[in-house]
C-alpha cells in the first residue's frame, strides 16, 4: 500500500514540475490602432496623475502655511515691519 501511495505522489510531483515548465503561446501582435489606443490611454492616465499630484501638493502647501501662521497673501500684514525685532 505504501508503494502505491509513493508512486502516486511521485507521479503527481513529476506532473507538477512538468506543468510549471510549460510555455504559454506568444501573444498575437498588436495592430497600429491598438497600439495608438493604448498610448492615448497611457497619456491620459499620466496627465490625470500629474493633475492630481499638483492638486495634492497645493493642498499640502496651503495646510502647511495655515498651520504655521504664514499669510497666503504677498502683502505684509498691517502694522508689521519687515526686519524689525521686538524685545
Amino acid at each position: 500500500m505504501k508503494k502505491i501511495l509513493l508512486a502516486i505522489a511521485g507521479g503527481l510531483m513529476i506532473g507538477a514540475i512538468a506543468a510549471s515548465h510549460a510555455k504559454l503561446p506568444a501573444a498575437p501582435p498588436k495592430s497600429d490602432a491598438e497600439k495608438a489606443a493604448e498610448a492615448d490611454k497611457a497619456a491620459a492616465a499620466k496627465a490625470k496623475d500629474a493633475e492630481l499630484n499638483t492638486k495634492a501638493q497645493d493642498k499640502a502647501v496651503a495646510n502647511y502655511k495655515k498651520n504655521k501662521g504664514i499669510a497666503m497673501d504677498t502683502k505684509p500684514a498691517a502694522g508689521a515691519k519687515s526686519g524689525a525685532k521686538k524685545k
